[in-house]
Protein backbone atom coordinates (compact mmCIF):
# COMPACT_ATOMS: atom_id res chain seq x y z
CA UNK A 1 0.00 0.00 0.00
CA UNK A 2 1.76 3.48 -1.23
CA UNK A 3 1.66 5.79 1.89
CA UNK A 4 3.22 9.23 2.66
CA UNK A 5 6.12 10.00 4.71
CA UNK A 6 4.41 9.57 8.10
CA UNK A 7 3.15 6.08 7.38
CA UNK A 8 -0.22 7.04 6.53
CA UNK A 9 -2.00 6.15 3.23
CA UNK A 10 -3.05 9.12 0.76
CA UNK A 11 -6.42 8.87 -0.72
CA UNK A 12 -8.30 11.22 -3.38
CA UNK A 13 -11.98 11.25 -3.37
CA UNK A 14 -13.23 12.43 -6.75
CA UNK A 15 -16.70 13.22 -6.09
CA UNK A 16 -19.18 15.98 -6.87
CA UNK A 17 -22.07 15.52 -4.85
CA UNK A 18 -20.06 17.17 -1.81
CA UNK A 19 -22.51 15.91 1.51
CA UNK A 20 -21.31 11.91 0.32
CA UNK A 21 -17.73 13.42 -0.36
CA UNK A 22 -17.39 14.71 3.36
CA UNK A 23 -18.98 11.65 4.38
CA UNK A 24 -16.44 9.12 3.11
CA UNK A 25 -13.60 11.76 4.37
CA UNK A 26 -14.26 11.09 7.58
CA UNK A 27 -14.93 7.68 7.39
CA UNK A 28 -11.74 7.22 6.01
CA UNK A 29 -9.47 9.43 7.93
CA UNK A 30 -11.20 7.30 11.02
CA UNK A 31 -9.38 4.43 9.56
CA UNK A 32 -5.68 6.25 9.15
CA UNK A 33 -5.47 7.57 5.66
CA UNK A 34 -4.84 10.78 5.20
CA UNK A 35 -7.65 12.53 2.37
CA UNK A 36 -7.97 14.90 -0.36
CA UNK A 37 -11.06 15.77 -2.37
CA UNK A 38 -11.52 16.99 -5.73
CA UNK A 39 -14.83 17.31 -7.71
CA UNK A 40 -13.54 18.03 -11.20
CA UNK A 41 -10.78 16.67 -13.72
CA UNK A 42 -9.43 19.90 -13.51
CA UNK A 43 -9.33 19.65 -9.76
CA UNK A 44 -7.78 16.34 -9.76
CA UNK A 45 -5.23 17.42 -12.52
CA UNK A 46 -4.36 20.63 -10.63
CA UNK A 47 -4.11 18.59 -7.03
CA UNK A 48 -1.48 15.66 -9.12
CA UNK A 49 1.05 19.17 -9.37
CA UNK A 50 1.48 18.57 -5.51
CA UNK A 51 0.14 15.20 -4.13
CA UNK A 52 0.95 11.85 -5.55
CA UNK A 53 -2.30 9.44 -3.92
CA UNK A 54 -1.94 5.86 -3.60
CA UNK A 55 -5.46 5.59 -4.15
CA UNK A 56 -8.56 7.23 -5.20
CA UNK A 57 -12.21 6.58 -5.23
CA UNK A 58 -13.63 8.32 -8.17
CA UNK A 59 -17.22 9.05 -9.02
CA UNK A 60 -18.06 7.57 -13.01
CA UNK A 61 -20.49 11.34 -13.29
CA UNK A 62 -19.37 14.34 -12.20
CA UNK A 63 -21.95 17.17 -12.81
CA UNK A 64 -22.71 15.58 -16.12
CA UNK A 65 -19.36 14.95 -17.26
CA UNK A 66 -17.72 11.61 -17.40
CA UNK A 67 -15.41 10.14 -14.24
CA UNK A 68 -13.64 7.73 -16.79
CA UNK A 69 -11.16 11.14 -17.94
CA UNK A 70 -10.30 11.53 -14.10
CA UNK A 71 -9.20 7.53 -13.80
CA UNK A 72 -6.92 7.55 -17.41
CA UNK A 73 -5.49 10.83 -15.74
CA UNK A 74 -4.97 9.29 -11.84
CA UNK A 75 -3.48 6.06 -14.03
CA UNK A 76 -1.00 7.94 -16.28
CA UNK A 77 0.25 9.92 -13.51
CA UNK A 78 0.72 6.40 -11.73
CA UNK A 79 0.15 3.33 -12.73
CA UNK A 80 0.20 1.53 -9.17
CA UNK A 81 -2.35 3.40 -7.90
CA UNK A 82 -5.42 1.97 -6.56
CA UNK A 83 -8.67 3.41 -8.25
CA UNK A 84 -12.04 2.34 -7.44
CA UNK A 85 -14.85 3.54 -9.60
CA UNK A 86 -17.81 4.38 -7.80
CA UNK A 87 -20.86 4.99 -9.37
CA UNK A 88 -24.85 5.36 -9.20
CA UNK A 89 -25.18 4.35 -13.47
CA UNK A 90 -23.82 1.00 -13.20
CA UNK A 91 -23.14 -0.67 -15.89
CA UNK A 92 -20.91 -3.21 -18.07
CA UNK A 93 -19.95 -1.48 -20.71
CA UNK A 94 -18.68 1.54 -18.32
CA UNK A 95 -17.10 -1.08 -16.17
CA UNK A 96 -15.40 -2.49 -19.09
CA UNK A 97 -13.79 1.26 -20.03
CA UNK A 98 -13.27 1.87 -16.40
CA UNK A 99 -11.06 -1.29 -16.15
CA UNK A 100 -9.42 -0.81 -19.52
CA UNK A 101 -8.58 2.85 -18.18
CA UNK A 102 -6.53 2.15 -15.43
CA UNK A 103 -9.47 1.60 -12.55
CA UNK A 104 -8.72 -1.99 -9.83
CA UNK A 105 -12.43 -2.18 -8.62
CA UNK A 106 -16.00 -0.79 -9.74
CA UNK A 107 -18.71 -0.69 -7.47
CA UNK A 108 -22.54 0.64 -7.77
CA UNK A 109 -23.91 2.53 -5.17
CA UNK A 110 -24.55 2.09 -2.10
CA UNK A 111 -21.39 1.16 -1.41
CA UNK A 112 -20.07 1.93 2.04
CA UNK A 113 -16.08 2.06 3.41
CA UNK A 114 -16.10 -1.53 3.94
CA UNK A 115 -17.02 -1.78 0.78
CA UNK A 116 -14.58 0.51 -1.07
CA UNK A 117 -11.50 -0.78 1.61
CA UNK A 118 -12.65 -3.87 0.32
CA UNK A 119 -12.28 -3.13 -3.13
CA UNK A 120 -8.52 -1.62 -2.68
CA UNK A 121 -7.66 -5.20 -1.48
CA UNK A 122 -8.39 -7.04 -4.13
CA UNK A 123 -5.34 -7.08 -6.64
CA UNK A 124 -6.35 -9.80 -8.68
CA UNK A 125 -9.46 -11.60 -10.83
CA UNK A 126 -11.31 -13.91 -8.39
CA UNK A 127 -12.13 -17.12 -11.25
CA UNK A 128 -14.77 -18.54 -8.35
CA UNK A 129 -17.03 -15.20 -8.65
CA UNK A 130 -21.00 -16.86 -9.60
CA UNK A 131 -21.85 -16.32 -12.69
CA UNK A 132 -25.36 -15.89 -14.01
CA UNK A 133 -27.59 -18.16 -14.94
CA UNK A 134 -30.11 -16.04 -15.77
CA UNK A 135 -30.62 -14.81 -19.41
CA UNK A 136 -30.40 -10.77 -20.53
CA UNK A 137 -33.81 -9.54 -21.08
CA UNK A 138 -34.96 -7.14 -23.54
CA UNK A 139 -34.45 -4.37 -21.03
CA UNK A 140 -31.61 -4.94 -20.12
CA UNK A 141 -30.11 -5.27 -23.11
CA UNK A 142 -31.56 -1.94 -23.70
CA UNK A 143 -29.81 -0.18 -20.91
CA UNK A 144 -26.71 -1.61 -21.62
CA UNK A 145 -26.80 0.25 -25.27
CA UNK A 146 -28.27 2.85 -23.44
CA UNK A 147 -25.03 3.22 -20.81
CA UNK A 148 -22.54 2.17 -23.68
CA UNK A 149 -24.22 5.15 -26.02
CA UNK A 150 -23.22 7.59 -22.92
CA UNK A 151 -20.34 6.29 -22.40
CA UNK A 152 -19.49 7.25 -26.33
CA UNK A 153 -21.22 10.41 -26.04
CA UNK A 154 -19.18 11.26 -22.71
CA UNK A 155 -22.19 11.36 -20.67
CA UNK A 156 -23.46 14.01 -22.70
CA UNK A 157 -27.32 13.30 -22.85
CA UNK A 158 -28.44 15.30 -26.06
CA UNK A 159 -25.43 13.64 -28.17
CA UNK A 160 -26.29 10.22 -26.50
CA UNK A 161 -30.44 10.82 -27.45
CA UNK A 162 -29.16 12.18 -31.24
CA UNK A 163 -27.40 8.83 -31.67
CA UNK A 164 -29.88 6.67 -30.21
CA UNK A 165 -32.25 7.69 -32.25
CA UNK A 166 -34.99 9.16 -29.32
CA UNK A 167 -36.20 11.87 -27.85
CA UNK A 168 -33.48 13.37 -25.25
CA UNK A 169 -36.49 14.03 -22.82
CA UNK A 170 -37.44 9.88 -23.86
CA UNK A 171 -33.73 8.78 -22.86
CA UNK A 172 -33.60 11.08 -19.36
CA UNK A 173 -36.75 9.66 -18.32
CA UNK A 174 -35.32 5.80 -19.35
CA UNK A 175 -32.02 7.15 -17.27
CA UNK A 176 -34.11 8.23 -14.21
CA UNK A 177 -36.28 5.43 -13.86
CA UNK A 178 -33.19 3.01 -13.75
CA UNK A 179 -31.07 5.40 -11.43
CA UNK A 180 -28.94 3.38 -9.00
CA UNK A 181 -28.49 5.61 -5.97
Amino acid sequence: MAETDRGEKLLLIVEDDESLARTLKRSFERRQYRVLTASSHDDVVELLQTESPGFAVVDLKLNGASGLACVQTLHAHDEEMNIVVLTGFASIATAVEAIKLGARHYLAKPSNTDDIERAFGKTEGDTDVELGTRPSTIKTLEWERIQQTLADADFNISEAARRLGIHRRTLARKLLKRQVK
